[in-house]
C-alpha cells in the first residue's frame, strides 16, 4: 500500500483512493485533499467530477494532463477551514502546495470555495492567495481606564509591573 499523497500519512486506499473511485468525500477538506491527491496521481476525471456545474464549463481537459506532466507536486499543507462538514452545505479550505516545474520550485497558495451539489462536495471558486485578516487593537495608554473593569488606571491595575 503507497501512501497518500495528501501528507494524511494514511494509506492511499484508506484515504483519497476512494473518493478518486467516485465514493463522495464527506467534509469539503477531504475533497480538497483528494482533488490535492489527484493532481500528483493524474486523475483529470476526478478533477473534472469534482468540480462545480460553473467551474466545469471552464475545466480544460487538456491542459489539466499536460500540467500533470510538467509538474512534481511537493507537498500539501492545510492551512485552515471553515464549516465544510458533513452536516453544512458550503466550506472553505485555504492550503498551500509546494511543487517543481522544471527547476523552478513554486508555492500555490488558495482559498478554496466548495459547495455541495447533489449531496456531493464541489469545487466552486478559489482566492489566490489569501490575505490574512486585519486585527485592530486598542492600545491601552497608561492613564485609561482598566479593561478588566476594576474602576482603577490602567498603570495601577494590570499595567502595572
Amino acid at each position: 500500500m503507497s501512501e497518500c499523497p495528501c501528507g494524511s500519512a494514511k494509506p492511499l486506499a484508506a484515504c483519497c483512493g476512494p473518493y478518486m473511485d467516485g465514493a463522495p468525500a464527506p467534509t469539503a477538506e477531504a475533497t480538497m485533499r483528494s482533488r490535492y491527491s489527484a493532481h500528483v496521481l493524474g486523475n483529470a476525471s476526478h478533477l473534472a467530477a469534482t468540480l462545480s456545474g460553473d467551474q466545469r464549463a471552464d475545466y480544460d481537459r487538456e491542459e489539466a494532463e499536460q500540467s500533470f506532466a510538467d509538474t512534481k507536486w511537493l507537498g500539501l499543507e492545510i492551512r485552515r477551514t471553515a464549516k465544510g462538514g458533513e452536516a453544512d452545505d458550503s466550506g472553505e479550505v485555504e492550503f498551500v502546495a509546494r511543487y517543481r516545474m522544471g527547476l523552478q520550485h513554486g508555492v500555490h497558495h488558495e482559498l478554496s470555495y466548495f459547495t455541495r451539489e447533489e449531496g456531493a462536495w464541489v469545487f466552486s471558486g478559489c482566492e489566490m492567495n489569501p490575505k490574512a485578516a486585519t486585527v485592530k487593537s486598542n492600545k491601552v495608554g497608561r492613564n485609561d481606564p482598566c479593561p478588566c473593569g476594576s474602576g482603577k488606571k490602567y498603570k495601577k491595575c494590570c499595567g502595572a509591573s
